[in-house]
């Protein structure tokens, strides 16, 4: 019982790291299934089939394609675009500031099933066609405040004496951002980032209701598992974790290897 107490910390954070894991490992174990019906749910023999031919399922790739381009500009766009939201509202003061503090946030708070009926209401009205635009715009304001919200909590820790210094030793503007503001507010900026095209590629609610005739990956796999689900579902899931994965990893790495230089 002492050790279960001076250990429950860690013992409590194993057990909610296996529990997220859990459905990953499922999928990964499933992407080399050969089941022998139209549904991918019971363990029949292990194969490869399905890791060599991962576009073997009908327009498939063609949805996985179409996501990465959405996720990728959506993240671009959102990345910009909060980056400068969230340095305005720290470092400017301006009428109604506290109103557009809280209506930036207010994707986060707000059901998603709201917003998209609310965006296919504004699209419609405007006579916009549903497709590749409007999702990409959906997308964008959807993934706005969270790029604020990680930014903004980077620029309020910042301290302004760094800035000050570079100034005093003759640098300008556009030189103390891009050498002292920028280099410091980027773990933020990359946070924001990878969270807007995690988002971007997963959505599904928004995604549906602003997306017309275009299939995104999200809706490619909830279609399929009407009728069955392919494996190839699967080798692209593990693929995706894996690559998160390898990025994560590399980043921490990157850091550890940025703090033992700042410290020697």
């Amino acid at each position: 019982m002492r050790w279960i107490r001076r250990n429950l910390v860690v013992i409590a954070g194993l057990l909610t790291l296996a529990y997220l894991i859990l459905p990953n490992v499922v999928v990964t174990v499933f992407s080399f299934n050969n089941p022998t019906g139209r549904f991918n749910y019971a363990w029949q023999e292990f194969s490869l089939e399905a890791w060599q031919d991962p576009c073997g399922v009908a327009d498939m790739c063609g949805s996985l394609s179409l996501s990465l381009q959405i996720a990728f500009w959506a993240t671009v766009g959102a990345t910009v675009l909060g980056t400068m939201i969230a340095f305005a509202l720290v470092r400017y003061r301006f009428r109604a500031r506290g109103a557009v503090n809280s209506l930036i946030f207010l994707p986060m708070a707000m059901p998603e099933i709201v917003m998209a009926a609310s965006l296919l209401a504004l699209f419609l009205n405007m006579g916009i066609e549903l497709g590749f635009w409007t999702i990409l715009i959906a997308h964008i304001m959807f993934c706005l405040s969270f790029v604020v919200a990680a930014v903004k909590a980077r620029v309020l820790s910042m301290d302004p004496r760094l800035e000050e210094a570079a100034r005093d030793l003759y640098a300008g503007p556009v030189q103390t951002f891009v050498r002292v503001t920028l280099p410091i507010a980027a773990p933020g900026i990359a946070s924001g980032a990878l969270l807007s095209f995690a988002l971007s590629f997963d959505d599904f609610i928004i995604t549906n209701f602003n997306s017309g005739n275009t299939v995104t990956f999200p809706m490619f796999v909830w279609g399929s598992a009407q009728r069955g689900t392919p494996v190839q579902i699967n080798v692209i899931g593990t693929a995706m974790f894996i690559i998160a994965v390898l990025v994560v990893v590399a980043g921490q790495i990157v850091t550890n290897r940025r703090k033992k230089t700042a410290t020697t």
